[in-house]
């Protein structure tokens, strides 16, 4: 015959399934109040965001900045506080519209061309044959000058050039004039190219994205 367990046993066992029951229940209720706090975003702080878009070599001005809280937690790096902090100076990158404005997207304080220049560079301008719209300041061209003499020719003087600046004809027939980043021994080929011979820009294409077909 099947021997019953002691009434005792039986007991514990209850007794142990309903502590481990009410331990479930308090566990769950403690994760769930952990992850409510999570989610919470916590106290705003306030933000300097761009209230249109604005492209890279912009000066800022008070209404082009506005002001609003963002929780601690997600502001950026670098976010600035207050509009003052960028007033009057010059944006090195683009900014989207509502975008928060951080100390990295400010150009150093100088001229609207000098502060866009990166350590190493030199901004220099080049006028060549060009129909307006051709190119944009980010694009990159090639110089060619062509020297004329006993023996004409052609040689590439700069590649790959980032624009920096476009300025439209002077006058009807004039050439476009174009700013270009280069280092200072391009600069030093671009003097003496533009001295004996005759510009012309040739248009780069922008780097293949990868995995497109």
């Amino acid at each position: 015959m099947r021997r019953r367990p002691p009434r005792a046993s039986r007991a514990l066992v209850a007794l142990s399934l309903a502590v481990a029951g009410g331990a479930t229940v308090v566990l769950h209720d403690h994760l769930e109040r952990l992850t409510a706090a999570a989610l919470r975003p916590g106290p705003g702080t306030p933000v300097v965001v761009a209230t249109a878009a604005l492209p890279r070599g912009a000066t800022l001005g008070p209404k082009d900045l506005s002001t609003r809280e963002l929780p601690a937690r997600f502001r950026p790096p670098g976010a600035l506080t207050a509009p003052e902090q960028a007033a009057g100076r010059i944006l090195a990158a683009a900014l989207a519209s509502g975008e928060v404005v951080t100390w990295t997207r400010l150009a150093p304080v100088g001229g609207p061309v000098a502060s866009m220049v990166p350590a190493g560079l030199r901004a220099v301008p080049v006028t060549a044959p060009l129909p307006p719209g051709t190119v944009a300041e980010g694009d990159r061209v090639d110089v060619l000058a062509t020297y004329a003499g006993g023996r004409t020719y052609t040689e590439t003087v700069i590649q790959a050039a980032e624009v920096l600046r476009v300025s439209p004809p002077a006058e009807q027939g004039g050439g476009t004039t174009v700013l270009l980043l280069v280092d200072p021994e391009g600069a030093e080929r671009l003097a003496y190219a533009r001295a004996f011979g005759d510009l012309a820009l040739s248009v780069v294409p922008p780097p293949a994205v990868e995995g497109a077909e």
